[in-house]
């Protein structure tokens, strides 16, 4: 299909613009019509030019309660997404939801409409769409992701504020770095240079600190910036530089435990409400290998599945991919022998979602006090090393 830009006029009078795809302008103009626009005009455009914004999680959430409800009050499917996609107020996500739509009045089911909009609906969620559908189970499974990804907002949001904290201190703390590098050191020093007497080693240490912050301070603030940009490009581009990072951050002194936890949460109560949904068991650990989002943790689940796939037992092959610890084998061990993995995924994710917490509340606690340590202790190298000469001057004067 092609790219195109159109015009259109909504039901309030007012003009908007926007792009979708359409087989032509004919088709074009259905598909807004279906949206509630009234067309205008249209040209195609060249793919390379559009990038489409993802739909957020909130979204999401919604369009997947509401649909659970009116399914579950059993009204069509077409029609439910009809009225969804009219009240929506998200230009991207109405466009999706009129593609879905027209997909299914060709014949198709929603997990297949739904699969041609990779970048909206991963392969996790219309695994779970296929399976409810096949089981006649879809309010059921259409609700396991409404909490699931309530939890994957509530895991982000997490997430962010344990990032956000140290990044704003360390703002902070570069900033008066900074301030007395290039500014207050240097009017200290001239104040020392004209005393006309020896300097200690530290004042001489710090003058020459100072010295390279003041002719060297683009390279300061540009070199983190460009360092980051190029490793986030080897990532892309190369898998092993992508492995060897993601090594790394696991590697991290208490973030790499915080993260390990957070990934295998995730796994888990994504396993669950696939096992759940009647997925068979390589397949949903296949399909959740892509929600973990590190290479090194997803090689050991490859492996796992590899196991699984070759006759051995889940439990038996998580173990020897070293990817839990013996309590919650154990606690996969009792549940697949009573038939209620389910169960005990979910107890694993729980387990992992309160471990997770309690250390990023301990990693918070650390931060604070640690930031402010290193800013006295850089307040204190500061005034030995400048009121250390300024006193001895002051006491010879005395004698």
């Amino acid at each position: 299909m092609t790219l195109f830009a159109y015009r259109a006029m909504n039901v309030a009078g007012h003009r908007v613009s926007g792009r979708t795809e359409a087989v032509n302008l004919a088709d074009l103009e259905l598909r807004l019509k279906h949206m509630g626009l009234d067309f205008i005009n249209g040209n195609p455009v060249k793919r390379v030019f559009f990038i489409t914004r993802p739909v957020s999680r909130r979204a999401l959430i919604n369009f997947c309660f509401h649909l659970e409800q009116l399914t579950r009050s059993g009204v069509p499917i077409i029609d439910g997404l009809s009225d969804l996609r009219d009240s929506l107020t998200d230009l991207r996500f109405r466009e999706v939801l009129a593609s879905i739509v027209e997909s299914i009045a060709g014949g198709k089911t929603l997990s297949q409409a739904m699969a041609v909009h990779q970048r909206v609906f991963n392969g996790v969620f219309t695994g779970l769409v296929r399976a409810g559908e096949e089981t006649g189970r879809l309010p059921e499974v259409l609700q396991s992701l409404v909490e699931s990804l309530k939890w994957q907002d509530e895991l982000a949001s997490q997430s962010k504020k344990l990032l956000m904290y140290p990044a704003f201190l360390g703002a902070v703390v570069l900033a008066v770095t900074f301030f007395m590098m290039i500014y207050l050191v240097p009017k200290l020093t001239d104040f020392l240079k004209g005393m006309g007497q020896e300097v200690p080693l530290q004042t001489k240490v710090l003058i020459a600190t100072s010295s390279f912050f003041a002719d060297f301070w683009y390279l300061m603030l540009l070199g983190p910036s460009l360092a980051a940009v190029g490793v986030n490009i080897a990532v892309r581009v190369n898998s092993a530089a992508r492995y060897r990072v993601d090594a790394v951050w696991l590697a991290l002194p208490i973030i790499g435990g915080i993260l390990r936890k957070v990934m295998l949460s995730r796994f888990a109560s994504v396993f669950a409400m696939m096992y759940a949904s009647g997925i068979p068991i390589i397949d949903a650990v296949r399909s959740s290998e892509d929600v973990i989002g590190n290479t090194v943790v997803k090689e050991g689940l490859v492996r796992a599945g590899r196991m699984i796939a070759e006759g051995q037992s889940l439990t038996a092959a998580f173990q020897q991919a070293d990817l839990f610890p013996p309590l919650v084998i154990r606690m996969l061990g009792v549940g697949e022998s009573t038939g209620r993995l389910d169960v005990a995924l979910l107890n694993v994710s729980y387990f992992y979602n309160r471990d997770v917490r309690e250390g990023i509340d301990r990693l918070q606690a650390m931060i604070e006090p640690a930031m402010t340590l290193a800013i006295g202790l850089m307040l204190g190298w500061v005034m030995l090393s400048t009121f250390g000469p300024i006193y001895d001057v002051i006491t010879r004067l005395r004698i």
